[in-house]
């Protein structure tokens, strides 16, 4: 929602949304490395719940992401209003798969260890925000009016939410192999869809600063980690 108003009220140029774009995708790659990866193999007892959580995770995205694509989400993210042409549900749903992933893994933080891991949220936030931002500026170029993209962000916080909720109370009682194979399966997803959809629309506007935004949002987000 955040993400929306400033798109709405606020002029963001497309060469400053790629670099904060390239920023929140460094900060996710850190904590899928240090929050997820990590923490699947300690927890998965050499179980092999990682490798297959991992590979579970990616094939799941991609044949979601196909799926939407298919039916006109696969602009979802874009600035440039290419959205004009893809269902508004397939923009939705899209969306929402993106979303997901991360938002089960910041339930599980809490059963892991008592709160919110700062890291994981700051990664969240970091990276869902220039998303939020770039696919408002392209909603509303393509036509949709603010009543309806509010509808579309609100509607994306709940299910969200609701995937956070479900990773702290469904896996309350599960076995670390289970736990593992989790939070293997949030890394893979969340490292589809940055190949996928973050880093060419980061690429595409940023240019060959994206590298460096990518790098230093990356040491921001080990920084975080390393400190909590």
């Amino acid at each position: 929602m955040l993400g929306a108003l400033i798109a709405m009220f606020t002029p963001v140029s497309v060469r400053l949304l790629g670099l904060v774009m390239a920023f929140g995708a460094g900060v996710l790659i850190s904590a899928v490395a240090y929050e997820l990866v990590s923490e699947a193999f300690d927890t998965a007892d050499g179980s092999g719940a990682v490798a297959l959580g991992l590979f579970a995770g990616a094939a799941t995205f991609f044949v979601g992401d196909t799926l939407i694509d298919r039916y006109g989400g696969d602009n979802r993210k874009s600035s440039s209003g290419e959205q004009a042409s893809g269902s508004p549900l397939a923009i939705v749903l899209g969306t929402v798969l993106d979303g997901i992933p991360e938002s089960i893994v910041l339930g599980l933080t809490i059963l892991q260890g008592g709160v919110v891991s700062a890291a994981m949220l700051a990664a969240v936030f970091l990276s869902n925000l220039p998303e939020a931002v770039a696919a408002t500026s392209g909603l509303t170029r393509a036509g949709w009016s603010r009543m309806n993209t509010i509808l579309l962000w609100l509607a994306v916080a709940l299910v969200t939410a609701l995937s956070s909720l479900a990773g702290y109370v469904f896996f309350d009682d599960a076995s670390g192999s289970a736990i593992a194979f989790v939070l293997a399966f949030a890394a893979g997803a969340i490292l589809t869809m940055l190949a996928d959809t973050m880093m060419p629309e980061a690429f595409e506007h940023g240019g060959k600063l994206v590298g460096l935004a990518t790098t230093f949002g990356f040491a921001v987000a080990f920084a975080i980690s390393a400190l909590e």
